[in-house]
């Protein structure tokens, strides 16, 4: 979808050429303007649609950020950066926007049982649910009468507003790269329905594959459902299963995966990228450090965080419609594809 219209008081501040503090003390009614600058202000914001955005029309001017205890486990350092990195970017898109982000920890007894936290009970503008929550708990989120917005991670059957990676073209680019190369025999690797956002790039893959009229044999692919179990034994399993026939490219659904897989296949003896290329998703911190470091899709946090805030302070955080907003990721060349690195 398009990315809804941003309209801020900065906006109306440009338009009727005044300062944006001026248009802030107008619209929340304080001292500092005459009333003919208070009413032109007031006329304006209305033309503009910037009503669902007034603090004070929505009564709070705090946004409460749910966030799964998983996703910010330091016992999983990968995912715990790059989920640290994307939280306090989302932090700083609310307070850009005049607000308060209030956040709280949903561990897994909460989950489990469904049980709202305290921050609940405060005045609140809407409500962000950050990662990948327990589809039951994201239900009951989702039925309350408040605006919602989910980042990088959705439910098709829960439908709101929602800003991701673009993650089925993301994953799509990434082999038609490897595709590119000369790569016929393409394996893959990762949970294909853990989410909607990995049935994703399941789906890119595949997509990918079949545009070139290639169609991937299952046995390449090490498919499974449960994200959040150790993946090592199933890739190790895998490659000794395959050791006499061995895909010669993988593209994998994330980089803690990815990384996992270049580090057994070398183990093995098997060189990367000269004999198997390897290429990940989300450009966690160690991707760049690895040892060939790794190619992969940078997703763009920033450019996520912000337009999540977007759309919860639009008229569409207040609807329950699917309303998609993806952020396409960027393909980031390294070593162990063997190209040149274009970082």
């Amino acid at each position: 979808m398009a990315r809804p219209k941003k309209i801020s008081m900065q906006t109306i501040a440009d338009d009727l050429k005044i300062s944006k503090n001026a248009v802030s003390l107008a619209l929340s009614g304080k001292k500092g303007v005459s009333e003919q600058v208070r009413n032109e202000v007031k006329q304006r914001a209305k033309d503009l649609g910037y009503s669902m955005q007034n603090k004070q029309q929505r009564g709070s001017s705090n946004i409460l950020v749910l966030v799964p205890e998983r996703v910010m486990s330091y016992e999983d350092n990968e995912h715990f950066h790059f989920y640290h990195d994307m939280l306090w970017g989302l932090e700083a898109a609310i307070r850009k926007e005049g607000y308060n982000a209030v956040i709280a920890k949903i561990d897994v007894e909460m989950e489990k049982k469904g049980m709202l936290p305290g921050i609940f009970d405060i005045d609140h503008a809407g409500v962000i649910l950050f990662g990948i929550m327990d589809k039951s708990y994201a239900r009951k989120v989702w039925e309350l009468n408040t605006p919602l917005v989910m980042i990088d991670s959705y439910y098709r059957d829960l439908p709101c507003a929602v800003a991701a990676s673009s993650n089925l073209e993301g994953a799509h680019a990434a082999v038609s790269y490897l595709l590119e190369l000369g790569h016929k025999r393409v394996g893959f690797m990762g949970p294909s329905n853990l989410t909607t956002s990995h049935e994703d790039r399941w789906f890119g893959y595949w997509k990918a594959m079949a545009d070139q009229g290639l169609y991937p044999d299952s046995k390449d692919c090490l498919v499974y459902s449960d994200g959040y179990r150790s993946t090592r034994e199933e890739i190790s399993a895998f490659l000794d299963q395959h050791q006499d026939s061995m895909p010669t490219a993988f593209f994998c659904s994330n980089d803690r995966i990815a990384l996992i897989l270049n580090e057994l296949l070398r183990k093995r003896n098997y060189a990367v990228p000269q004999q198997i290329s390897i290429i990940g998703f989300d450009d966690i911190t160690l991707s760049a450090a690895a040892a060939p470091s790794l190619t992969t899709m940078r997703v763009a946090k920033k450019a996520m965080t912000e337009a999540a805030v977007e759309l919860l302070l639009s008229e569409a955080g207040n609807k329950r419609e699917r309303i998609y907003y993806g952020v396409i990721p960027s393909l980031t060349i390294r070593e162990s594809t063997g190209a040149p690195s274009n970082v």
